[in-house]
């Protein structure tokens, strides 16, 4: 080893000794007859001294002509400093250095290597291998290899076998976009990018293998945003002859024991909560209910008072934002400018004040009297000082614009604190969701979830009232994981992808393998995937998953750093048999 110790281990104990040390220039601070260094590594940092008369002339000028990020390697005695510094583990120690070798000199790098440093996101992406070396970032990191062991830990502690599923798979019509990859030896035939492992871990359960995980990378070619990338991880699981109650249990246990392990929190057990109430109460099938502020539906108290607005909605709801009267008509108007939004879509915003004497002042008082305004407070359990929010229109949208609006107050109020975590299971999602625009069912998780056994008798006659046997872990208003009861019955998925509108022949194609497969045993079975990278970062207090992730793409889905993707030469394209056309403009856009 080219070092006898790392730059974070060294303390008053080992006062005395000579000692090898390697890593990177922090920061040089030469006060003249004194030259202090910090050098740092992953592990941390030990400051180097040199001092005029007692260090060699020859030294002391190479150690003056080190620059930021110069790779170094030192040999010198430890010995206790005068100034000693409680903020670093090494604080208490100085190395004085006998011996400098520079291993590697650097440029100026484009921005600080510091903790709070002074380059811009785009500048960072483009020399993430430069931002990886400051500590914020390298603690993400560290955070999420916890994750990851733990979760191993977890799951071999339960007797799942880790296996691993191919990454080049058959191209299928449901979910996202799939990445494509052009296959040479099978001329204008594609392989697509998994974006999940869900058809292998199901032929699993038919081998035996009746308990399987997988931390595995996934591709969706879908938009991102905060929370997406085009390539990301998930903790795969699947379990054979098993109920949804089995599934909860051993996964709530596993979100337990990493709470524990990586935070040090004892959560308490996961209340259940149903996707009509979730969708009543919060208008969002992934609720944060680190706060209250449930929705209040308003329609047998509001209407045929002559106020248009809410004669004619199909849906008047509101929240309580409680202790917020004293909000002005500035912020007021900051709220409707944001629920009419065109992403929300709201198309106004009524409000109603309750006053410290009780009585409730609202912007709609020339349509209801004193009496009517104190049943809305009565509805919301409103006390003085609270601010009653109302939207209006039609039932989905409205739901949808109010949650985004009770996020907001949240956020505004100080409701949602990343250091406090409440975690439930949403259950009895609809299996189907109907499109207008292709006029056929989607299903809502994917084409392999089972219906509830007591719903089956609807599935000719009411398909749109089927339940799910299907479920979703939700922390902090984020959906960490999901998964179901899968179909394990030929006849019964060939009825599911009728229902999905798939054409026999359809279904053949794209998955009679799954479907001869059940034919030779397969036994009930059911899954989970839990996005790690949201995981990761929930832990970590981040509204990005980008930070968890080593070399991230950006929204526009580049790597910057390598400048990928990119085009490829003409004879690439020649051997896979590729041509391409005239891209326009607004398509390159």
């Amino acid at each position: 080893m080219l070092r006898t110790h790392t730059c974070g281990e060294l303390r008053i104990d080992n006062v005395g000794e000579e000692v090898i040390l390697a890593g990177w220039v922090q920061r040089l601070r030469d006060k003249g007859g004194m030259l202090w260094i910090d050098l740092r590594d992953r592990y941390g940092i030990t400051q180097l001294s040199f001092e005029e008369g007692m260090t060699p002339e020859a030294l002391l000028n190479q150690a003056r002509s080190l620059g930021r990020e110069f790779v170094i390697r030192v040999v010198g005695k430890v010995i206790e400093r005068e100034s000693k510094n409680d903020k670093i583990p090494t604080g208490a120690i100085e190395l004085k250095v006998t011996k400098l070798e520079v291993l590697n000199a650097a440029k100026l790098p484009p921005f600080m290597i510091e903790d709070e440093t002074d380059g811009g996101d785009d500048l960072r992406m483009k020399y993430r291998y430069l931002d990886l070396r400051r500590n914020p970032v390298r603690r993400n990191l560290e955070l999420r290899h916890r994750v990851m062991r733990e979760t191993r830990n977890y799951l071999d502690g339960h007797y799942f076998i880790e296996v691993e599923t191919p990454v080049l798979i058959k191209s299928t019509p449901e979910g996202a976009r799939d990445f494509v990859v052009p296959s040479r030896m099978n001329p204008g035939e594609f392989y697509a990018l998994p974006q999940s492992p869900q058809t292998f871990k199901q032929l699993l359960m038919v081998s035996g293998f009746d308990k399987y995980y997988q931390i595995v990378k996934c591709f969706r070619d879908e938009d991102l945003r905060a929370d997406r990338q085009p390539e990301f991880t998930q903790i795969d699981c699947e379990l054979s002859f098993v109920t949804q109650e089995d599934i909860l249990n051993t996964f709530e246990g596993l979100i337990h024991h990493l709470f524990q392990k990586v935070k040090g929190i004892d959560l308490p057990k996961l209340p259940r909560m149903t996707y009509a109430d979730a969708m009543r109460l919060y208008g969002s099938d992934k609720p944060d209910t680190r706060f209250g502020m449930q929705f209040v539906e308003l329609n047998n108290l509001v209407k045929n008072k002559g106020f248009k607005v809410f004669d004619d909605a199909e849906l008047i709801v509101g929240i309580n934002a409680t202790g917020a009267s004293s909000y002005t008509r500035k912020q007021l108007d900051e709220l409707t400018d944001f629920v009419k939004r065109p992403q929300i879509g709201a198309t106004g915003l009524v409000y109603a004040r309750v006053n410290e004497d009780g009585s409730v002042k609202s912007s709609v008082d020339k349509f209801y009297s004193p009496e009517d305004l104190a049943e809305w407070a009565a509805a919301f359990n409103a006390k003085p000082g609270d601010l009653l929010l109302v939207l209006a229109g039609g039932k989905d949208k409205t739901r949808k614009a109010l949650n985004e609006l009770r996020l907001e107050m949240g956020t505004r109020l100080g409701l949602r604190n990343k250091d406090t975590f409440s975690a439930l299971w949403v259950v009895d999602f609809p299996l189907l969701e109907w499109d207008e625009e292709a006029g056929r069912f989607h299903a809502m998780h994917h084409p392999f979830t089972s219906p509830k056994p007591e719903d089956l008798e609807l599935i000719d006659d009411r398909p749109s009232d089927i339940r799910a046997n299907a479920y979703d872990m939700v922390i902090n208003g984020v959906e960490v994981g999901g998964g179901s009861i899968r179909i394990h019955d030929r006849r019964l998925q060939e009825q599911m992808f009728r229902l999905l509108g798939f054409s026999n022949d359809e279904a053949k194609a794209q998955f009679g393998f799954l479907m001869e497969a059940f034919e030779y045993g397969a036994p009930p079975h059911g899954g989970i995937a839990f996005g790690f990278d949201r995981l990761c970062s929930i832990f970590g207090g981040s509204d990005s998953i980008r930070d968890y992730i080593a070399f991230p793409k950006n929204n526009s889905g580049r790597d910057v750093m390598i400048d990928a993707p990119s085009p490829i030469a003409d004879a690439q394209l020649d051997e896979l048999h590729i041509k391409l056309r005239n891209i326009t403009a607004s398509e390159k856009k």
